[in-house]
């Protein structure tokens, strides 16, 4: 099918244990730990009252203000499932409010992040299911499409992969690296030594350590 009503199955999916140890990390730690670089910006604000929300993405990349595909999603989420929608951060006409919140109760759905914005906003508060969004909008959205589920998507730089991780006020870890090209390994030769301060130590940033496409990059 062409690029832009795409249904794909997730081809993996977190473990269940890891979910229920990320849901107790406060997410400013396991921030931290991954050197502050993964994060869906400043914008994202709860819309629910109180909880913690951790589960497998199930991602919907969809045209500002139409939620077509955000109905299937949650047809086709299962119980934990996180929805994480990248609506190109567009806040003209919401992408759902509280007919579709109760729809995703149903379906047991964990929470939602919405890079766009949500109406119903009482609603969103009463019922109290994890959602994150980035504004509130009385228009209601479009149900034409195009979209995508469970495709790469990004918020504000941060890349969620179909099936993995995204947690509250958000961050999602990346997967695990697979080992780069051969031409991009770091080289086995000895290291030259460092003259700062005096030093006799041995260098591990020296220029000479690069591969010759990452200096003139």
């Amino acid at each position: 099918m062409a690029p832009g009503f795409r249904i794909l199955n997730r081809t993996r999916s977190v473990d269940a244990r890891l979910v229920e140890r990320f849901r107790s990390i406060p997410v400013a730690n396991v921030s931290d730990t991954m050197s502050r670089m993964s994060a869906g910006g400043a914008r994202l604000r709860p819309m629910h009252t109180s909880g913690a929300m951790a589960g497998p993405a199930l991602t919907v990349k969809t045209r500002p203000g139409d939620n077509l595909m955000i109905h299937k999603a949650i047809d086709l989420a299962v119980p934990g499932d996180v929805i994480v929608i990248d609506g190109g951060g567009d806040l003209t006409n919401s992408l759902m409010g509280e007919i579709m919140l109760s729809l995703a109760i149903k379906q047991s759905i964990a929470g939602f992040v919405v890079d766009g914005a949500i109406r119903d906003a009482d609603a969103f508060v009463e019922i109290n299911l994890p959602v994150y969004a980035a504004g509130v909008s009385h228009r209601g959205p479009y149900k034409d499409g195009p979209g995508e589920i469970n495709v790469p998507i990004a918020i504000d730089g941060m890349v969620i992969e179909p099936g993995l991780l995204p947690r509250q006020k958000t961050f999602a870890p990346p997967p695990k690296p697979k080992m780069p090209p051969s031409r991009y390994r770091w080289p086995r030769s000895k290291p030259e030594p460092s003259t700062v301060r005096g030093s006799t130590k041995p260098s591990t940033a020296s220029a000479a350590n690069f591969p010759d496409q990452l200096n003139h990059s």
